[in-house]
């Protein structure tokens, strides 16, 4: 059977980073092949009547979730920096991302992503962030962020955020299994896994 877990994470979410560092490496230890979605949370969050991240909206949410990814990211042997702007957002990327969501490099891309925004504090937003990332990597940078501007790779982000929504994601990372269901946030990771798994066995 089927194992494939999707994997649907969003550059500004900070959840979705400890998610990202770690999937690699569990994901192979389980033998599950991960399909990176890269999707929006903003027109998620919209359709839920919020126009800012929950942990704005909700300022002792907010100090909860920093000072619980300062820990978890400790735990994990992840760097960890508070950003100086959340959410910054990670449409650039998310679209870059996109265009190499079937492509080797996408993993090494997520991470790299991650880490500028989590952990060096540096503005995700700016091509040339992005673009310092796709050199380090040795890919043809000015090509792929050329591609991500233009109005077929913007459409199909929207339709994938929009299929995000349409499946019942409300939120950042999510994990849909292979037999359909759903698991949130970066504490269901191992569980997605394990289930992926254990239903491919049976």
């Amino acid at each position: 059977m089927n194992k494939t877990l999707e994997f649907w994470f969003e550059f500004a979410s900070s959840y979705s980073y400890l998610s990202v560092m770690r999937i690699g490496p569990l994901a192979r230890d389980a033998g599950v092949e991960v399909r990176w979605r890269p999707f929006l949370l903003g027109p998620v969050f919209l359709s839920l009547g919020w126009n800012d991240s929950p942990f704005n909206i909700y300022p002792p949410k907010g100090r909860y979730m920093w000072r619980d990814l300062a820990r978890l990211a400790q735990g994990y042997g992840l760097p960890f920096r508070m950003p100086s702007r959340f959410p910054r957002s990670g449409l650039l990327a998310a679209r870059v991302a996109l265009l190499g969501a079937g492509e080797p490099w996408i993993g090494d891309f997520a991470r790299g992503v991650m880490r500028a925004n989590f952990a060096d504090d540096q503005d995700i937003a700016d091509p040339g962030v992005i673009r310092g990332l796709l050199d380090g990597l040795g890919l043809p940078a000015d090509a792929l962020i050329s591609q991500a501007g233009q109005a077929d790779t913007k459409l199909a982000l929207q339709r994938q955020t929009a299929e995000a929504g349409e499946l019942g994601i409300f939120g950042a990372p999510s994990f849909i299994t292979p037999d359909g269901e759903l698991f949130w946030g970066n504490d269901r990771l191992e569980d997605a896994l394990a289930w992926t798994v254990k239903n491919a066995e049976s």
